[in-house]
């Protein structure tokens, strides 16, 4: 499923496989969805997977999207399973990331803090995801 994020407010969050991993999974994900593009186009010259990559719709996350006003009833009820991601492949592409702006701290201008504190979200949950063999994907929520 490909999903582009538009100038709407959106957030980037994480999705852990079961009912209760045992640990917090908030991750802001404003900045991630804001900087997607640039953030596609990094990956992509780090040999990377872009974080979009890692998204797959759910029926909880659909749900959500259909009573904020987005998505289509309809094609909401014909979705396939999600796809789950281990914790490894997307810490692959989150240190990447989070190495190269650490680096190059104007790479985004002034969103390139934000960013990274999100980023570093971003790995504190999946190290815990991947420290109890769960697995992972990214979902989308707009307001």
């Amino acid at each position: 499923m490909s999903v582009r994020l538009s100038a709407m407010a959106a957030s980037l969050y994480i999705v852990v496989e079961g009912e209760d991993p045992g640990f917090d999974i908030f991750v802001n994900g404003q900045g991630l969805a804001r900087n997607e593009d640039a953030l596609e186009s990094l990956a992509g010259r780090l040999r990377v997977s872009p974080l979009l990559e890692f998204f797959s719709a759910d029926e909880n996350s659909m749900a959500l999207l259909l009573e904020q006003g987005a998505g289509n009833p309809e094609w909401a009820r014909h979705l396939p399973q999600p796809q789950w991601f281990s914790a490894a492949e997307g810490l692959v592409t989150i240190r990447a990331l989070i190495h190269f702006l650490a680096e190059a701290p104007a790479a985004l201008g002034s969103e390139t803090q934000p960013v990274l504190l999100e980023l570093r979200e971003y790995e504190r949950v999946l190290t815990k995801t991947a420290q109890h063999g769960l697995r992972w994907h990214l979902a989308v929520s707009w307001r």
